[in-house]
């Protein structure tokens, strides 16, 4: 998987960097079956702004493409970390409902042609007896 991170006016730390690929390390049991060469997550650190009169207001940003489909987190926090894990979070759960939906997809195609198979097999032994 390709991690790519952009920080915009913030200095992105070495802290920072390591606990974001440690976050993002979990999406990988949604990618075992796909090339790790077409995995890749886009990440935009960020201080929204500058004129707050307490504290700044953060936001992560996760664009994340596998097998052609692009997945999209955002999360805006008063805190850094927090906003990487709510971002992380929501595409989690995007991953896991795409992987729900492909499943349901299968398993009714699995349903047809054993459907099928029923029917077919019915008809041959209406003609045996």
């Amino acid at each position: 998987m390709q991690i790519k991170t952009k920080a915009t006016n913030l200095d992105l730390s070495a802290a920072i960097s390591n606990y974001l690929f440690k976050r993002l390390e979990t999406t990988n049991k949604f990618v075992k079956g796909v090339d790790p060469d077409s995995v890749m997550a886009e990440v935009e650190l960020a201080r929204t702004t500058n004129h707050h009169k307490s504290g700044d207001i953060f936001r992560a940003e996760i664009n994340f493409c596998i097998g052609g489909d692009c997945l999209r987190a955002v999360s805006e926090k008063d805190d850094l970390y927090t906003a990487i894990d709510d971002a992380k979070d929501e595409l989690i759960r995007e991953l896991s409902q795409r992987k729900r939906k492909k499943l349901s997809t299968v398993r009714r195609g699995g349903q047809k042609i054993k459907g099928l198979i029923r029917r077919l097999w019915s008809k041959n032994e209406d003609d045996v007896y």
